[in-house]
This record gives structure tokens, C-alpha cells and sequence, in this order.
């Protein structure tokens, strides 16, 4: 058995809770709980042959009066950067820090997640903007822990990124965006 840490980082309020309780547990609650310091939480999966844990490691959001302790990441095998769609400035916050872990920590595996994409109505991010990070070799893919969409998959995906293995298959539902 692999056993392997991912840490969930991002702004505040974008939802990576969220991510993980759906993820795990197979719930959501539309209560906010503001993360103080860290969460972790284990995930046990088969990947294609591969008997794998994830340790998640859920961390305080990033905003003008806590930055993200770096620390934190020591020993992660990869991260999923979390962005709100229905806020812009989120995408801003989690580009940025992304630029802090790459200067501390090099090139580690990381996923993009772009969540409450269940709230299309009030999506701000446009795809000009998800196109110019993909040509920057981002993985981006659209989430909602709220509906479940895109949630297994964006785990499943940087396990595999970590892994060394290629992503396979479709997202789902085909609504949703690379």
C-alpha cells in the first residue's frame, strides 16, 4: 500500500472543505466552517493497479491576514489548488499561491480545481483565462462539492500526476471543461 500527502490549498471560502468532505465522507453542508491551521483526513483508493492512501491535508485558507504556512507542505507528494468560479479573485489569490510554493518547494504535482461550478449563473472565471493557464501546462478541471461533480476525478487525477501515470478518460459531466 502507497500512502501518499496532498495538501488542499487556496483562498479562503473557495470550498476546500468541502472538497474534501465530499470527497471522503460523500457529504456536503452548505454550513461555513473556517479552517484553523490544518484538517487531515485519509482516503483509501484502488487506482488502475495500485492499492493507494491519501492523506489530505485540508489547510487554513490563504487571505490578507493569514498566509498560507508553507510548512504545511513539507513531505506533500502534490496539492489541489482551489479557486471559487464565482469569484475571480480567487483565481488571482490561488495563481499567486501557487508562485509561493513553486519558489519554496520546486515543481511538485499539483491540479487545479475551479469550484461551485454549480453556481453557473454567477461564474466570473471566462475561458480566455482557463485557456492561458493550460498553456502554461495546468491541469484545470470545474468542481462542485455541493453536487459532487468533478470531485473523485480531480483526486483520481493528481493521484494519478503523482503516480506518474497518464490521466485517462472523460470528465464528467461532459459539461465541464479540461
Amino acid at each position: 500500500m502507497i500512502q501518499k500527502k496532498i495538501c488542499m490549498v487556496g483562498p479562503v471560502s473557495v470550498g476546500k472543505t468541502s472538497l474534501v468532505a465530499r470527497y471522503v465522507h460523500s457529504l456536503f453542508s452548505d454550513k461555513y466552517l473556517s479552517t484553523v491551521g490544518v484538517k487531515i483526513d485519509k482516503k483509501q483508493l484502488r487506482l488502475d493497479d495500485t492499492d493507494l492512501i491519501l492523506m489530505l491535508w485540508d489547510l487554513a485558507g490563504d487571505d490578507d491576514f493569514q498566509r498560507l504556512n508553507l510548512t504545511y507542505l513539507r513531505g506533500a507528494a502534490g496539492y489541489l489548488l482551489v479557486a471559487d468560479g464565482s469569484r475571480s479573485s480567487s483565481l488571482d489569490q490561488a495563481v499567486e499561491i501557487q508562485a509561493r510554493i513553486a519558489t519554496a518547494l520546486g515543481p511538485i504535482p499539483f491540479l487545479l480545481a475551479l469550484n461551485k461550478a454549480d453556481l453557473a449563473a454567477e461564474w466570473e472565471i471566462p475561458e480566455s483565462r482557463i485557456d492561458a493557464l493550460k498553456s502554461r501546462e495546468w491541469m484545470v478541471r470545474r468542481t462542485s462539492a455541493k453536487e459532487g461533480w468533478g470531485v473523485n476525478e480531480i483526486f483520481q487525477n493528481l493521484a494519478r500526476r503523482i503516480l506518474g501515470r497518464s490521466n485517462s478518460g472523460a470528465e464528467h459531466p461532459s459539461s465541464f471543461h479540461e
